[in-house]
């Protein structure tokens, strides 16, 4: 089968090259590919690190082509949305049944492949939070792929969504679509305390959301994009400082094992338009470098993917 194999001789360090196809365990599904999306983890660091040969890709799109031996998951030709370590970036790939999404027929496979990490990262996030129905809920890093599922999500919880943005006067608008019922530079901007909080960027913005947290909110540590430590100042947690019954948390996506039902959800609010996916870059898998350096150089607001011809 044909697949994007990790070679550091060529300048993106991807071509598309002949490798074996997977062959599944009893436990997972064999998918045909039909689109991929890119995550920024993936393309800056995970392409660095892996094994020359290698086939990464953690989301994907597909059909059903062989189902499980041991009966578990959807049925052949079933069309689905996938989430694993690796092997997304290929025409075939082996995945665990329980990070597999059963999705409606006829949902375009590019919308579906945006979902895996970015969006149930923010359902996940947003489940860390507890209720939210008439909650004020920041999502900091708002105008990213995950940002805006996030901002979506809360908005069908019933919260009052206030999304952050390093550029309110280019994204007002187009968050405000989404369900922002706000939108400000960052959680220093905010006019009074938020209930919970989704921090996309790490570092100050971390320190800022969990400063602008009510008593028993919560701020779910998600992204590292800043790419700097979170200090936070002397006193932070001083039990008598008023507001002290709050908390930082955070997950691992692919640690938890029982994903498959927050996918068939997700595909299904895509399919009757409940929540959009934002693509912001599309086109043919061989145009990878296109997509890697967009992604990079931080330009798209929301994702990109790729699709096998």
């Amino acid at each position: 089968m044909r697949a994007l194999v990790i070679d550091r001789s060529v300048p993106v360090g991807l071509r598309i090259g002949e490798v074996a196809e997977p062959e599944p365990a009893p436990h997972q599904a064999l998918i045909r590919v039909t689109a991929t999306s890119l995550n920024h983890g993936e393309i800056q660091f995970a392409r660095a690190e892996a094994p020359q040969g290698s086939v990464l890709g953690w989301d994907a799109a597909g059909i059903v082509e062989r189902a499980a031996a041991d009966g578990s998951g959807p049925p052949a030709g079933t069309p689905v949305v996938t989430l694993g370590w690796d092997g997304a970036w290929a025409e075939y790939r082996a995945v665990d049944t329980d990070l597999i999404g059963t999705a409606p027929r006829d949902t375009d496979p590019a919308d579906l492949s945006t979902l895996p990490v970015a969006a149930t990262t923010a359902l996940r996030a947003l489940h860390r939070l507890g209720p939210i129905l008439g909650r004020r809920i920041l999502v900091t890093g708002a105008t990213g792929g995950t940002g805006r599922f996030a901002v979506q999500l809360a908005r069908l919880g019933g919260a009052h969504v206030i999304a952050a943005t390093g550029d309110p006067a280019t994204h007002t608008g187009a968050l405000r679509e989404l369900g922002a019922a706000e939108v400000v530079t960052g959680a220093d901007a905010l006019d009074a305390p938020v209930d919970g909080a989704i921090d996309l960027i790490g570092g100050s913005h971390l320190v800022a959301a969990y400063q602008r947290l009510a008593e028993g909110g919560t701020v779910v540590a998600v992204g590292h994009s800043a790419g700097t430590d979170e200090t936070f100042p002397f006193g932070a947690f001083f039990g008598d400082q008023g507001r002290h019954d709050r908390s930082v948390t955070s997950f691992f996506l692919l640690g938890c094992r029982d994903l498959g039902p927050d996918l068939s959800w997700l595909a299904q609010q895509v399919a009757i338009g409940n929540l959009r996916t934002s693509i912001a870059w599309q086109g043919d898998w061989t145009r990878v470098g296109e997509a890697a350096e967009a992604l990079l150089s931080r330009r798209l607001h929301g994702k990109a993917v790729l699709e096998l011809g």
